[in-house]
């Protein structure tokens, strides 16, 4: 399903539109209370932003949406810290695209969005183990499992629609 852009303004253009509407859907993200009495639990609304691009763009678009969405996302929310979490739940999470898909098709996003989202949560307790100096966060690691299962699935859902709709719009393009 990769569709390639072949002007590279329309293409840096089009990175950017997804971009900001990654970063547009983490600050409104941050502003729904969802209180599941589990420290950094979130919905990871932004990453179907990155899912369907990883499908649809190809890892190098998506790569720069990712990480620019990361860091300006910590410099919006003035959460300067959790830009260490986002790194690394993020970067777990983008090598798990990296493989899957070239296993998986465009019918099985949503899957590929439920293993990424297991690697975020790997990523951000190795994170917290390194700040904490402790693998006590570990403890974390089945509930954190069940909600990535439950939010990669949503999010791959969300992330497949978006996948067709983006093909759509690049189809067009001359």
């Amino acid at each position: 399903m990769r569709y390639a852009m072949k002007h590279p303004v329309k293409r840096l253009v089009f990175d950017a539109i997804l971009t900001a509407v990654a970063l547009t859907i983490f600050v409104i993200e941050l502003h729904i209370p969802l209180s599941v009495g589990i420290p950094g639990v979130k919905l990871g609304l932004s990453n179907i932003v990155t899912v369907a691009a990883v499908f649809v763009l190809g890892p190098a678009d998506a790569a720069g949406i990712l990480f620019a969405r990361i860091l300006l996302g910590g410099i919006f929310s003035g959460q300067i810290m959790a830009l260490w979490y986002s790194l690394a739940g993020g970067l777990f999470c983008y090598l798990s695209m990296l493989v899957t898909h070239r296993i998986l098709n465009e019918s099985q996003i949503w899957l590929a969005s439920v293993i990424g989202a297991v690697f975020h949560n790997i990523g951000q307790l190795l994170a917290a183990a390194a700040v904490t100096r402790t693998f006590a966060v570990f403890w974390y690691f089945p509930i954190l499992m069940v909600t990535g299962i439950l939010t990669g699935l949503f999010t791959g859902v969300a992330a497949q629609f978006t996948a067709k709709r983006v093909a759509k719009v690049i189809r067009r393009q001359p």
